[in-house]
């Protein structure tokens, strides 16, 4: 991460703030699977002095406890029998950066090892993206991206929406906004405040729009190599949350919050460079279509296409994700690509180094370390198995009967990963193995729970 970016900091500016009291507390942080931030606020002063240089440990079950802390059985990585040990968290330096949303705070982002051994554990999140870069490295690829992520914004606080059983809840918005100024200056209040705490946090912000539902924003971030736009994304959830929290307001990223209204989604821009990131390796003079672009562009297309539905749970990782698929949303049914058309899965755009495939399949929900791994280890193996992708498509794909479908649930995603032979290759067994776990257990939540629309079609009338 280039130091020039506002908001990063080095460990001797770091040293020099803690020591003038310009930073008192510094967020010592990684990814879970629900891609929350998890860790310890450590003093300063502690930091520099410690951690910087020697990590922090942490119970080893935050890679193996579902949303409500439930420390749940059937992993392999570590249980009750395993006396839930430590892990040693490594601080990223380049990572540092303030957290300009916050007073006198920075922020650092850990990679997990062992403890002992210090071997990197494969099953965390940040870990799963770095292999498949390292992949990418291998064959002579360094992978971009950009993210549009979709969110929307509450007069409801958290504490009230809770006390309501997220019932009646009311939207900043009164009506679909997408695009309209006017709505978007009404929430400039939160919104600009996100954007500012961003781009202070060495987050920059390219954009925010008013999107397709009442209360809905976009905020987009700069393209940027992978890992780093992986870690972007967590933090920009992060800080809106804890940003609309200041504001006695609320935010949301579920894939869905409610079925009259259109979902979030998380839109992933991905191109393959040069080993330097000089240079892109998807721009070229070949003919795809109506495209102009290279090899590597076209079987990256391919493989991604081609692996996008076993590989789904990548990308839509919970109950919720899939009530976003419907038909005339602007969210994906099936698996087709077009340019510059968004009722299919994969939207072309751009055209020399800017060209890229736009991938409409992940919400708002997904784990950005996740959705990006997916997204490279099957582009990838359509780069190494030369997949051609099928013919661009042309027209309404969601009124298409002849198009391979995206799966509807989340049991039909779970049952797809586990048959897949390239998740495996591509992440290994262990890896595959307990995210199959944390997604059954996701499943297996949902099926022991009450709905309010059960209640309200059974309570009487059953």
């Amino acid at each position: 991460m280039a130091e020039s970016v506002p908001g990063m900091l080095t460990r001797d500016e770091l040293t020099r703030l803690v020591e003038t009291g310009e930073i008192e507390t510094v967020l010592t942080v990684f990814p879970d699977f629900y891609g929350r931030l998890m860790g310890k606020r450590m003093t300063g002063p502690f930091f520099v002095k410690t951690v910087g240089a020697h990590g922090m440990h942490t119970c080893d079950y935050l890679l193996t406890c579902d949303m409500e802390m439930d420390p749940v059985q059937g992993y392999r990585f570590t249980s009750w029998e395993k006396g839930y040990g430590d892990m040693h968290a490594v601080v990223d330096w380049p990572t540092l950066r303030r957290a300009a949303w916050l007073e006198k705070t920075a922020l650092v982002l850990c990679d997990l090892v062992t403890e002992p051994g210090d071997a990197p554990i494969e099953v965390a999140p940040r870990r799963i993206l770095r292999r498949q870069v390292e992949r990418a490295a291998e064959m002579g690829f360094f992978a971009k991206a950009g993210s549009e992520i979709e969110v929307y914004l509450f007069r409801d606080s958290y504490e009230s929406a809770r006390a309501k059983g997220y019932r009646n809840l009311e939207p900043l918005g009164s009506y679909i906004e997408d695009y309209y100024i006017f709505p978007g200056t009404k929430e400039e209040p939160l919104v600009g405040a996100i954007v500012r705490g961003l781009s202070k946090s060495g987050v920059p912000v390219e954009n925010s729009k008013g999107e397709w539902g009442p209360g809905q924003q976009e905020i987009n971030l700069e393209f940027c190599d992978v890992v780093e736009q992986a870690d972007r994304n967590v933090l920009y959830k992060h800080a809106a949350r804890e940003i609309a929290d200041q504001q006695g307001l609320a935010v949301t990223f579920m894939a869905k919050w409610d079925a009259g209204f259109a979902g979030n989604s998380m839109h992933q821009h991905l191109s393959l460079w040069d080993a330097a990131g000089k240079r892109s390796l998807f721009a070229g003079k070949e003919r795809l279509g109506p495209v102009e672009c290279s090899d590597a562009f076209r079987w990256f297309l391919g493989g991604w296409m081609a692996h996008a539905g076993e590989l789904s749970a990548f990308f839509a990782p919970s109950v919720n994700s899939y009530k976003r698929y419907q038909a005339s949303s602007f969210a994906p049914t099936a698996i087709a690509w077009a340019i510059d058309n968004r009722t299919v899965g994969f939207r072309v755009v751009g055209h020399g180094d800017s060209l890229r495939i736009e991938c409409r399949m992940p919400g708002a929900d997904a784990n950005p370390y996740m959705a990006y791994a997916a997204a490279l280890a099957a582009g990838l193996a359509g780069v190494r198995d030369r997949v051609e992708p099928p013919t661009h498509y042309e027209g309404n794909a969601y009124a298409a009967t002849d198009l391979p479908r995206l799966p509807t649930s989340l049991r039909d995603a779970v049952d797809r990963l586990e048959k897949s032979a390239l998740a495996r290759e591509a992440f290994g067994e262990e890896v595959v193995e307990h995210y199959l776990q944390f997604l059954r257990t996701e499943q297996r939540k949902f099926d022991g729970a009450v709905t309010d629309w059960e209640r309200s079609r059974f309570f009487e009338r059953g």
